[in-house]
């Protein structure tokens, strides 16, 4: 990922860079590798909500990724960088 630099039009931007997104994929993620998460939500034993402030917001996924990389002989192709 190329890295973007500012331009100096404050005293804050002078000298700042970030990475630039733009070589990463606009497509959806791969379906077969993303399963739900578990969320509590503040809620205890007998499932009722007991901490306030916890409840709703977006539905988010949790993306099972290989890190040990012990599989051999098998066939692989890059789809997409994410």
């Amino acid at each position: 990922m190329p890295i973007k630099h500012y331009k100096p039009t404050t005293p804050g931007r002078r000298g700042m860079t970030s990475l630039d997104y733009s070589g990463l994929s606009k497509v959806a993620p791969e379906r077969s590798l993303l399963e739900p998460m578990k969320k509590n939500s503040g809620r205890n034993s007998y499932g009722r909500i007991t901490v306030r402030h916890k409840g709703g917001g977006n539905r988010r996924k949790y993306r099972i990724i290989d890190f040990k990389r012990n599989k051999f002989d098998m066939e692989a192709t890059v789809l997409t960088i994410e």
